[in-house]
């Protein structure tokens, strides 16, 4: 019989070798459902389209612990050169959701076969956390009313973090992603005659630069937000004053207020300074991500669970906050719960950054997540 590391290895290298983006996780979905039921665990599919749920009840406690991982890849070509390199063209597991999958199976195969906790465990895996998606249609398609939890927990590995530590914090640990289209309509001309035309790129110019003074002089200076302007088209060419500007970039931000902030000074400056130089203006923000933001209570769970697998001296118990997005969120603002990241990174190397087409999971790391969220359900599950 394989052991531990050796079945996750081989688990994970499957699915990095078979990846699949947000909504198409079909392959890795009945890959997930049927090592489940090899565990002997109950199992639904298709919840929120692609995801998969397992149950595993044990003893007759009544409270119901809820773990999760994400599923899906991104739109990226691997240029790595592994033996189980990614097989599908553009896509690949450039973000380790391969290995948060398998950690999860990896609690899922401990506690199914200890049997050492008394309650309800969900194996929650969750399709399209990249573009934010994932966790609202699981919602929508009635999670928490069909598979009720009292608390979530979640990880993700951090390339920053020394293999095996965990990290967590209480409040915000992932901001908010919001976006924004600003479209300029003016007037174009022969480049020539800036006179007798309404130039949107210096409508949009103004704009830009005006945004950034909604941190430095509108967001109170304790609180943490970004606004990034990251596109910038227009209809012009290099002899011809264009008419129309459009402008798209997010904003990052860890509470509904400064959120709400940001859009109403940013649709103000819009539409004022397209008024001031006689251009039109069409403003829209919409809300990606949720903010990840971890219960007080939760986080102390997640210490003393943690410091009893990897030891005290690897758990960092405030560490600092990322303005990168985790559609983790979604899921605690409805019940209690924490998100912790596991470091990655191997002695002596310089890590691979997330989205990076080289980046290439810590097999070393797959046990310690898997006996982490196996020892967190134990901690929260006890045996009378």
């Amino acid at each position: 019989m394989k052991d531990l590391k050796e079945q996750l290895v081989e688990w994970r290298h499957y699915l990095h070798e078979h990846p699949e983006s947000a909504f198409e996780e079909v392959n890795t979905a009945a890959f997930v459902a049927e090592k489940l039921r090899e565990m002997g665990i109950e199992v639904e599919t298709g919840v929120g389209k692609t995801g998969v749920v397992g149950t595993l009840k044990v003893g007759d406690g009544d409270r119901v612990i809820g773990l999760r991982a994400d599923m899906d890849c991104i739109c990226l070509q691997e240029a790595a050169d592994l033996p189980y390199k990614s097989q599908t063209p553009n896509r690949m597991h450039a973000c380790g959701h391969d290995g948060h999958t398998t950690t999860l199976l990896g609690a899922a195969k401990i506690l199914s076969e200890s049997k050492d906790f008394s309650g309800t465990v969900r194996f929650v895996f969750q399709p399209a956390e990249e573009p934010g998606h994932g966790s609202k249609a699981m919602m929508d398609d009635g999670f928490f009313e069909r598979f009720p939890v009292d608390e979530m927990y979640g990880l993700h590995n951090m390339p920053q973090y020394p293999a095996g530590t965990i990290a967590v914090r209480e409040g915000g640990i992932m901001a908010s992603e919001d976006n924004f289209t600003i479209k300029i309509k003016g007037k174009g001309g022969h480049a020539s005659a800036p006179d007798v035309v309404k130039d949107p790129l210096v409508t949009a110019a103004e704009i830009i630069c005006a945004l950034q003074t909604i941190v430095a002089r509108n967001v109170t200076p304790t609180e943490t937000a970004v606004v990034s302007c990251t596109e910038f088209e227009t209809d012009g060419a290099h002899n011809a004053i264009p008419s129309n500007v459009v402008i798209r970039g997010d904003t990052r931000s860890f509470t509904p207020e400064v959120s709400k902030l940001i859009e109403e000074r940013m649709g103000t400056i819009c539409r004022h300074i397209c008024e001031m130089n006689g251009a039109e203006c069409e403003f829209t923000y919409t809300h990606e991500f949720a903010p990840t933001f971890n219960w007080k209570e939760n986080v102390q769970y997640v210490i003393k669970a943690a410091k009893a697998v990897v030891g005290e001296d690897k758990v960092v118990e405030n560490c600092a906050p990322l303005m990168s997005s985790e559609d983790f969120g979604r899921f605690i603002q409805e019940v209690p719960g924490c998100f912790v990241f596991l470091g990655n990174r191997r002695d002596g190397e310089e890590a691979s950054p997330l989205h990076n087409s080289c980046f290439n999971y810590n097999d070393d790391i797959l046990v310690t997540g898997a006996e982490f969220f196996a020892e967190l359900v134990r901690e929260r599950l006890p045996k009378v």
